[in-house]
């Protein structure tokens, strides 16, 4: 299992799963993050958080903690 943090800069990956339960899953989901979709990776600040990604044509900063929970491949 590979998580969306661990993703390096300038790939391109497919959302696979997401984890976590209620609120925050349904957060990430309103963001456009499905399972399916795929997210650039286009920077990551220089202690790891914020994630800079473009997903469905729009730029997203993500947490850590947040892009822990989206399992790509």
């Amino acid at each position: 299992m590979k998580s969306l943090k661990q993703a390096g800069i300038g790939q391109t990956v497919r959302v696979v799963k997401l984890h976590g339960e209620g609120a925050v899953k349904r957060r990430i989901m309103d963001m456009g993050l499905t399972k399916g979709v795929e997210v650039y990776v286009r920077k990551v600040a220089p202690l790891g958080d914020p994630i800079e990604v473009t997903v469905r044509g729009y730029e997203l900063s993500l947490r850590k903690a947040d892009a822990e929970m989206i399992e790509v491949e």
